[in-house]
């Protein structure tokens, strides 16, 4: 039944669909490969009955705006290249049947709709979590039953567990809700699926951009009711690729290390009798810094001094690429790295300082980019990915020098996608 399907998507039926979420031809005929893959995983897994759609949905990069969100600030992030995809079916009852190439299958009985702290950190808890999200909004859910794949890389930064719980969103939007979920409606549920159902205390930043898709802002002012606005840029005009570079550094035990740049800002919010940062008068901060160190110590300033600044570059690099002015854009990502690393402090710990990889792939990154790319920490920092912004002129001389120190298939090339969790045909 399903081999016409894949013979028309062989045959070029559906590239349109295709490029519209992955832009060149290449690309789309690479994908043509890939989506009769998962009908064909589709097919041992569940039969050859229904009708199949599919859907998709990307990682996502952090652009400014580092460790800012915590304390109410303001972030420009992007919807990226890699994406999670699935091919599924309505199956006329209350289960859900999730199966992720290379993972167990997740089944999840849609009329069980609470926590369960046996399912924290694993996929049937976000799974259940969507669905919980859905019908706490009023929105409708169903069976289906789906197989995914993903080329969304886990422990990047990339945030691969966002991409899948904003596909199972998608999912849900299109087969019970006739699409009418607003994208940033289903960065809320998928945030509240990660809280409370895979207790992780995320916030919304990684949700929105897979969610939403290209270059887009979000002020967190009221965290409750976040202004996300897509800033209209063509990645594909500036002449650029979005590298991502995996030092080798490991994120376990950093817990300790993201929780004290969250509460040592917040400390300075409250010596103003203030929650976060975000609540203060800069001018106020500046004119008690003398006292505030006294009480809080010089890292909360220094990281408060990161937090305002980084707050006024977003802003500055949002207007650069309304400007389609790409030059100045990177000259403020080249500050909000450098920012980061002297003021944040996030690019290495005080506990392993004689292993510094993200400062020695920034430091050498610099040394084949300066005056010509961008560079910074990627994401929470201390391990783990730095970004650069490679003229395409450069990328084979960049990859090549890179990958020689941190080996083989370190440097990931990437670009922003216009488009985030959709249906794809």
């Amino acid at each position: 039944m399903f081999d016409n399907f894949k013979s028309n998507i062989l045959k070029g039926d559906f590239d349109s669909q295709l490029k519209r979420i992955y832009i060149t031809d290449d690309a789309v005929a690479t994908q043509r490969e890939r989506y009769v893959s998962l009908v064909e995983d589709y097919s041992e897994l569940f039969g050859e009955d229904g009708e199949l759609h599919f859907f998709t949905a990307p990682g996502r990069t952090e652009v400014c705006g580092n460790h800012t969100d915590h304390n109410h600030g303001k972030v420009l992030a992007a919807g990226i290249n890699l994406d999670a995809v699935a091919v599924a079916s309505k199956n006329d009852s209350d289960i859900i049947n999730v199966k992720s190439r290379n993972h167990a299958m997740n089944t999840v009985n849609i009329q069980e709709l609470t926590p369960d702290v046996n399912e924290f950190g694993k996929s049937d808890g976000l799974v259940r979590g969507v669905c919980a999200g859905f019908v706490e909004r009023g929105y409708k859910i169903g069976g289906f039953n789906a197989a995914t794949v993903s080329d969304v890389l886990s422990g990047s930064g990339m945030s691969s567990s966002a991409a899948f719980e904003v596909l199972i969103g998608t999912i849900l939007n299109y087969l019970y809700n006739d699409g009418q979920v607003p994208a940033e409606e289903i960065a809320k549920i998928a945030q509240f699926a990660e809280n409370k159902f895979f207790g992780k205390p995320c916030g919304l930043m990684d949700q929105t951009a897979c969610a939403v898709g290209g270059f887009i802002t979000i002020d967190f002012n009221d965290t409750e009711n976040p202004i996300i606005e897509k800033v209209p840029f063509d990645f594909n005009t500036c002449g650029h690729s979005l590298c991502i570079v995996d030092t080798g550094a490991d994120h376990a035990d950093l817990t300790d290390a993201y929780a004290a740049v969250k509460n040592e800002m917040q400390s300075v919010a409250s010596y103003f009798g203030k929650s976060f940062l975000r609540e203060l008068d800069y001018e106020d901060f500046l004119g008690k810094i003398k006292e505030i160190r006294k009480e809080k110590g010089d890292r909360a300033v220094m990281r408060a001094l990161h937090f305002f600044e980084d707050n006024i570059r977003v802003d500055n690099e949002i207007e650069a690429l309304r400007n389609s002015d790409f030059e100045a854009f990177k000259k403020n990502v080249i500050e909000s790295g450098n920012s980061s690393f002297m003021y944040n402090q996030n690019v290495s710990t005080f506990e392993k300082s004689e292993a510094q990889p993200v400062a020695v792939a920034l430091a050498v990154t610099e040394s084949i980019l300066k005056n010509k790319g961008a560079w910074r920490v990627h994401g929470g920092g201390f391990a783990g990915t730095i970004q650069a912004f490679v003229p395409n002129d450069m990328l084979s001389e960049y990859k090549t020098k890179i990958e020689k120190l941190l080996g083989e298939g370190s440097c990931y090339v990437l670009a922003i996608r216009p488009v985030g969790g959709s249906i794809v045909f």
